[in-house]
């Protein structure tokens, strides 16, 4: 079975309409997960957590496509 690593990560937003990050040291690595749903369920509570920040949001990265050289889909998606 081939896997398929995701990384949960987020902070807060120069422009909640951008993915510019205001400062990239502060921010939030959730952790990698196995599988899209459990990535999935880390990202919900991650913006759970932070509804009332309208600037901060959380992406899930692909991280099987980044190392599948076959896949030419984008490697990040934006959530929420």
């Amino acid at each position: 079975m081939t896997q398929r690593l995701h990384l949960v990560f987020g902070g807060e937003l120069v422009n909640p309409q951008s993915t510019q990050f205001t400062d990239p040291t502060q921010i939030d690595v959730v952790g990698i997960f196995p599988d899209y749903q459990s990535a999935y369920n880390a990202w919900k509570n991650a913006a759970q957590r932070t509804v009332d920040e309208a600037q901060t949001r959380y992406f899930i990265a692909h991280l099987h496509r980044l190392r599948d050289e076959e896949t030419s889909d984008s490697p990040t998606e934006e959530l929420g």
